[in-house]
């Protein structure tokens, strides 16, 4: 005969709650549109290095925070279990550390790129 064992539920705690929705904006791509040059100049983007690719679609997760100035160029990326986000030339976008995404390139992007 098989003893019965009772399952308790556990349910997370507030603050338990409130450390995972943290987690979850933390893995947010922010974009500011048409930044100023004085916002450029002042985070030295002209001096970052570039990076570019035609158009593909390919998985990619940052290891490091990245922040990035589009020259010329439209893709959509889109974290793992969220929402598409489109960024294209003009624009000026910060990944977090850890975000795993998939970049859908719709048009060959040309970027200054800074990891931080």
């Amino acid at each position: 005969m098989l003893a019965s064992r009772s399952v308790v539920a556990h349910r997370p705690s507030r603050a338990q709650v409130q450390v995972r929705a943290s987690a979850k904006a933390a893995m947010k791509i922010v974009v500011q549109r048409n930044p100023s040059e004085e916002v450029l100049k002042a985070k030295g983007v002209h001096g970052w290095p570039t990076w570019g690719c035609g158009v593909s679609k390919f998985p990619w997760t940052y290891q490091e925070s990245e922040t990035c100035y589009v020259l010329e160029g439209d893709v959509i990326v889109t974290p793992n279990g969220g929402e598409p986000v489109q960024i294209k030339a003009g624009d000026m976008a910060t990944f977090p550390a850890g975000m795993s995404c998939t970049w859908d390139v719709k048009s060959p992007i040309n970027k200054h790129y800074n990891f931080h």
